[in-house]
């Protein structure tokens, strides 16, 4: 009787058994690797699959792969590139499908999920679900009430007890949270309607449930300067806020008081991203097009020209070239933008080498930034004349404007110009697995889920108060002080 109940060993499961383990979509590349490397029963061969794959993890990397609803919406030929990039390394296409998709959200790391996101003179993070903030609280950004001004260290805003936060995107003067459920709440400042509630007599001080939204699931939000742009689970776009240079998209100049579906992109194919710069908008649909609107300063839009455009317009040079566009980012003066094969583009204002060209000539077009060629690139970070990308491995190349040093590079002074793309020196000892910057400080979040920040802190958007410009990456640790969170600054 009791060998009935006796505890199977995994090597013991039916292999078709393991493989449906394997591909539940719980285990990341990472960990997929460490169980080939420790234990023969994953790095075998099992009869399952063909002699093309080296083992019953690979076959599992393959079949998460061709799952992934990034890989779904390539061509054969993106398709052929990225396995050839990927030197038919199914766990390596793994790793890079997995941080696309977390690139605009939050990352896995070894201390819980997590995901940084740096406004003008703030900074917000979600921890485990959990969502802190710190630096100036202009008109209520920071949500902790109208008698907050300033935080020194990062404090956790409340939402109700079952509140799951799963993205944040934040601007000058305003916040938006996407929860779990799908809700959307904001706060700031919502003269301007960019909170997307009707009430415009004073600032939205504590996150408040944008009540038009109801019933509407979001995966993602954008906040641009006084807008916002919402990106629902389907795939639609809704956008609320001012719109004196057709921001919102809906075909003239008109504000919007609560998110308004974007019926120009409706029909095209859903968008699975978005990106909002100062006035303007880029949204990725699932077949990696490229959609601009709103301000056409700095050609910023990519269309060659500096016309502002009231409604969705497609990016011809993607178009043309076969480019499978997965990730966007829009700066103040320039975008930049990464493809399903890891190459990065730029275009715009070329002002202090932010377009990483090895010189200051602005970029009418998205063009190819070949000194990146040989990286695969898996997130890209665009802000006020600066630009980051994170490379495959966790690395993180930097150019533009140090601006207070909020490049990192600690052999430059703080208003040099870094015209190519250059490794973060600074960063180097670690694995770097999400990036943002502000107008003059940057957070990073490493893989192990340490916080790191550099750059301006004179309104202690860094998290701390003992320097107002941190040359160097700074530590930020967590600490328990009774039921709260806090999140205080070391050094390195």
């Amino acid at each position: 009787m009791a060998d009935r109940y006796r505890m199977l060993s995994i090597e013991e499961l039916p292999s078709h058994l393991i493989l449906e383990i394997l591909t539940t979509g719980r285990l990341s590349a990472t960990d997929l690797v460490c169980l080939e490397l420790t234990s023969r029963t994953f790095g075998g061969v099992h009869g399952l699959y063909s002699q093309k794959f080296r083992s019953l993890v690979d076959f599992a990397a393959f079949q998460l792969c061709v799952s992934n609803s990034i890989y779904q919406g390539m061509g054969l030929n993106a398709r052929k590139q990225l396995i050839d990039r990927c030197e038919g390394k199914w766990k390596r296409i793994l790793r890079f499908l997995q941080s696309l998709e977390e690139s605009s959200g939050v990352v896995e790391t070894s201390a819980g999920n997590m995901q940084i996101t740096t406004g003008r003179y703030h900074t917000l993070l979600i921890s485990n679900s959990s969502i802190y903030s710190c630096g100036s609280s202009l008109c209520g950004v920071l949500g902790h009430g109208p008698e907050t001004t300033q935080l020194v260290a990062f404090s956790r805003i409340n939402f109700p007890l079952s509140a799951s936060v799963v993205q944040v995107s934040a601007s000058q003067n305003h916040a938006a949270f996407v929860l779990k459920s799908g809700e959307v709440f904001t706060c700031g400042d919502n003269s301007s309607f960019c909170c997307g509630h009707r009430d415009i007599g004073r600032p939205i001080f504590r996150p408040r449930i944008v009540e038009s939204l109801k019933g509407i699931f979001c995966k993602q939000v954008a906040a641009g300067l006084n807008f916002t742009v919402f990106l629902t689970r389907q795939g639609h776009v809704y956008t609320c806020g001012t719109n004196a240079h057709g921001q919102l998209g809906h075909g003239d100049t008109v504000d919007r008081p609560t998110p308004t579906i974007v019926e120009q992109l409706e029909g095209i194919g859903s968008v699975v991203q978005v990106a909002a710069g100062p006035s303007y908008v880029l949204a990725v649909t699932g077949n990696g097009v490229v959609y601009s609107f709103g301000s056409g300063s700095n050609f910023c839009l990519g269309h060659g020209e500096q016309h502002d455009e009231f409604q969705p317009r497609a990016i011809q040079t993607f178009i043309r070239k076969g480019i499978h566009v997965v990730r966007v980012s829009a700066g103040d003066e320039h975008a930049v933008a990464l493809d399903s094969s890891g190459f990065v583009y730029t275009w715009g204002k070329g002002y202090c080498g932010a377009l990483g060209h090895g010189d200051e000539i602005d970029k009418t077009l998205p063009e190819l930034l070949s000194s990146l060629k040989n990286c695969l690139c898996v997130q890209v970070c665009a802000r006020k004349r600066k630009s980051f990308v994170l490379v495959d491995g966790g690395a993180v190349y930097g150019f533009g404007w140090m601006g207070f040093g909020s490049l990192g590079f600690l052999d430059r002074g703080v208003s040099d110009k870094v015209l190519r793309p250059r490794i973060l020196d600074s960063l180097r000892p670690h694995t770097v697995s999400q990036i943002s910057t502000g107008l003059y400080h940057t957070v990073a979040i490493t893989n192990q889920g340490r916080i790191f920040g550099f750059g301006d802190n004179e309104r202690a958007q860094l998290g701390h108060d003992t320097h107002r410009t941190c040359l160097e990456p700074t530590e930020i640790f967590v600490e328990k002080t009774g039921n709260e969170t806090a999140l205080v600054a070391g050094t390195k």
